[in-house]
């Protein structure tokens, strides 16, 4: 599989991140951290609670119809690996973030933007996890 290096496409995405994480910081004081909205979606504390959480989700995942709309095709999402490796992938990202106390989105971005020695740390170990993953598997398992 070959990697397409996306300027445009990844500059507008970050850009879109970054702007609604400062969105939900000025108006609800809270930290855009994906897996935090997605737990306090499965357990609300309110019904506003709720509404804003299944709002961010729902933007989230409604990405590839606005590329439909704007576009007239669905992007191509092409997964290289089967089912089953994408639900042992889930749950090591699950217990990753159990135990990193938050995802990539709630350090990376918002952690890191408030200076946060917890987040940088993080950040920090998740990007070296990374390198060390896809050389692993890119250069000594051997899946390209």
């Amino acid at each position: 599989m070959e990697t397409a290096f996306t300027p445009w496409a990844s500059l507008s995405g970050g850009v879109l991140i970054g702007v609604a994480s400062t969105l939900l910081m000025l108006f609800l004081g809270r930290i855009m951290g994906a897996t935090g909205i997605l737990a306090g979606l499965l357990q609300p504390k309110s019904a506003d609670d709720f509404a804003w959480r299944a709002a961010i989700l729902a933007g989230m995942v409604s990405g590839p119809l606005v590329v439909w709309v704007v576009s007239g095709q669905m992007p191509a999402v092409q997964v290289p690996i089967s089912p089953f490796m994408l639900v042992i992938g889930g749950l090591i990202v699950g217990v990753g973030v159990t135990y990193g106390g938050g995802c990539t989105s709630g350090h990376g971005v918002c952690g890191m933007a408030r200076l946060s020695p917890r987040s940088i740390v993080a950040t920090i170990t998740f990007m070296l996890f990374t390198f060390a993953t896809v050389y692993v598997v890119r250069h000594i398992i051997g899946v390209s």
